[in-house]
């Protein structure tokens, strides 16, 4: 898999190649690459923005660098082309697995007051958030999605890692414990020692809808 970023801020993805993203790149199993939109302005000053049409706060990005940095990534229109917007589809684990299937992924960051739209309209542009509030761009959320989708790629974890986790099922993750058995005065669940996979299994179930029900009902309609 191979994705490519486009940002103002390419230094911004140094985390993505430390951890389990990083030892995947090592591994060959994904290409990221952090591509700055400077290097595509015309403007000799290596502006990137401008002040709004119609008047308000803030700067909009230009179009210009955009669309041009866009074409000499993927020529050939194969990426799957993402702009990480507050106003776009709402990203899920249901939306990273469908990524994940994918081949190339191309994502912009908008920054200052958004993007021109005619640099959306013109790539094509599918857009997508992270949640119900406003950053200060869009290099968070590309990160945040970068890694959730990456965690669906085969190689990218150990063999069902990924299985049990939060929303897989669409219930929140079961408590998880570890060594020692006892910490503070506080013991791990006699039933995680007792080796009877069975009743793990039903104890782990009952967990999850009982934290589920506290935090997130919407989840259970």
């Amino acid at each position: 898999m191979k994705i490519d970023i486009l940002t103002l801020f390419p230094e911004m993805f140094a985390p993505l190649h430390q951890s389990i993203t990083g030892r995947a790149e090592r591994a060959g199993i994904v290409e990221i690459r952090a591509e700055d939109i400077r290097k595509y302005t015309k403007d000799r000053h290596f502006k990137c923005d401008d002040v709004p049409y119609g008047g308000g706060a803030g700067m909009v990005m230009t179009p210009q660098p955009i669309v041009d940095a866009v074409r000499a990534l993927d020529p050939n229109g194969k990426a799957r082309r993402i702009y990480m917007s507050p106003r776009g589809r709402v990203f899920t684990g249901k939306v990273a697995s469908e990524l994940a299937r994918e081949d190339n992924i191309l994502i912009l960051c908008g920054h200052y007051e958004g993007v021109d739209q005619r640099a959306l309209d013109i790539c094509g542009f599918e857009e997508l958030s992270i949640g119900d509030y406003v950053l200060t761009g869009g290099e968070l959320a590309a990160m945040v999605v970068t890694d959730a989708l990456l965690r669906f790629v085969d190689g990218v974890l150990s063999d069902g890692s990924a299985d049990e986790e939060s929303f897989s099922d669409g219930l929140l993750e079961y408590p998880q414990y570890t060594r020692p058995a006892v910490f503070e005065g506080l013991a791990v669940p006699e039933v995680l020692l007792s080796g009877h996979h069975e009743n793990i299994a039903k104890w782990r179930k009952l967990q999850a809808e009982k934290i589920t029900a506290e935090r997130r009902p919407d989840l259970l309609k």
